[in-house]
């Protein structure tokens, strides 16, 4: 899938930017030719930039998995997934593989996240009664994988310090919102088709504490009836309180934090240079997309039609971000970067494309590897699903950008 949309989108821009040329417009000609190396220092630039980042944030996320915080986020999870998995024994080790994943991917964990997640469809595997089609409890944890909240979108604020943002965090709080009400469609679509019921005690709870967590930031950012005029310093608390937490709780355990984080750390370097290539990759692409006009020329007729319908247009510059997300990571990220190069990381659209790239999931390629790593190939209802929680995620995205940005 992937490949044949880069191809396409590279195929398309040269033919468009070349036509336009011939009919004179040979400033495109030139753009284009210009976009093959400004893209390509861009890339680089940004991953070299992001290494010192990438080697703080790793560091610290070692010292959460060798403190045990990991874990023990999981088992404060594990009573939760026994009761939305009715069919899988409560206390199989795949409920502690679910939890895992998820704690894995809320604290920022993607190199932790798959590993789990993989080994959590295997365990699931063993209760599926029809090993080539997909079971509920398989269904549910990919539709959570999918639109699962993630408290620290690390990548994020780092691509926003990269490219000049004045407070990288301030799109935390838009970020949490906006994947919470994705997850929660997710969550419910599935329990409505599954008939699973989400009025236990139990659940309830979970819930409950989620919305307490969720709702005290958002009052805590609100400022004599102006909402996200303090929602940076809500999302800097926040992290620095997340930290903090963690360094205690390394005391407590007797970690040797040094050691950790530097293990962690080391991993920086390697990941950085590593994302080089599928962000020249996609950066090549998107840049002669905007240099030959057809991405501009997109966006207008879309504009168009918003204000045709007398809606704000200004979220249609962000909006390739949303669109992508569900196809690549890669690509929405190298989509956000270019939003942010083009119009300012602080900018409306920077901001959107950012809480874009923060609120969903990649869910074609989730599922392609989960599934693939078990060997089903009929699955269900999980896409749609997904889809209906990615589309929640970017309406609630676009929705919060206007009331926290203006």
């Amino acid at each position: 899938m992937l490949n044949r949309i880069w191809a396409s989108l590279i195929v398309i821009s040269l033919l468009w930017g070349i036509s336009a040329s011939l009919f004179g417009y040979s400033e495109i000609a030139s753009a284009l030719v210009a976009s093959l190396f400004d893209m390509a220092e861009l890339a680089t630039k940004i991953c070299l930039g992001l290494i010192g980042v990438m080697c703080f944030w790793l560091g610290l996320m070692e010292i959460a998995n060798v403190s045990g915080l990991s874990e023990k986020l999981a088992r404060g999870l594990a009573p939760l997934f026994s009761r939305l998995m009715p069919e899988v024994p409560r206390g199989d080790k795949a409920i502690s593989s679910i939890s895992m994943n998820m704690a894995a991917n809320m604290l920022g964990l993607d190199n932790a996240a798959t590993p789990a997640g993989i080994q959590a469809m295997r365990d699931l595997q063993v209760h599926n009664k029809t090993p080539s089609l997909l079971s509920n409890a398989q269904i549910l944890f990919l539709v959570l994988n999918t639109s699962s909240v993630t408290l620290i979108p690390t990548t994020v604020f780092v691509y926003r310090a990269q490219l000049g943002a004045m407070t990288p965090t301030d799109v935390f709080l838009p970020i949490l919102l906006a994947t919470s009400c994705s997850t929660l469609v997710g969550l419910l679509t599935v329990a409505w088709l599954q008939k699973l019921k989400l009025w236990s005690p139990v659940v309830l709870a979970y819930f409950i504490a989620a919305a307490v967590i969720v709702g005290g930031l958002l009052a805590a950012s609100v400022d004599e009836g102006e909402i996200g005029k303090r929602s940076a310093l809500v999302g800097n608390l926040t992290l620095l309180v997340l930290i903090a937490g963690l360094f205690l709780y390394g005391f407590k355990r007797r970690v040797r934090m040094y050691d950790a984080f530097i293990d962690g750390a080391k991993n920086g370097f390697s990941i950085a240079i590593g994302i080089i290539p599928y962000l020249v990759a996609m950066l090549f692409a998107l840049g002669l997309l905007r240099a030959s006009g057809v991405l501009e020329f997109g966006l207008e007729q879309l504009r168009y039609a918003v204000a045709f319908m007398g809606g704000d247009t200004r979220f249609v510059d962000a909006l390739p971000t949303a669109l992508m997300k569900p196809f690549s990571g890669s690509g929405s990220r190298a989509l956000m970067i270019e939003t942010m190069e083009v119009y300012g990381a602080d900018s409306f659209a920077g901001r959107l494309a950012a809480v874009y790239q923060g609120s969903t999931e990649t869910t074609f390629y989730v599922l392609a590897v989960y599934c693939g790593a078990v060997a089903i190939t009929r699955t269900r209802y999980a896409l749609a699903c997904g889809l209906i929680a990615d589309g929640a995620g970017i309406v609630a995205a676009t929705l919060l950008a206007y009331c926290f940005f203006g």
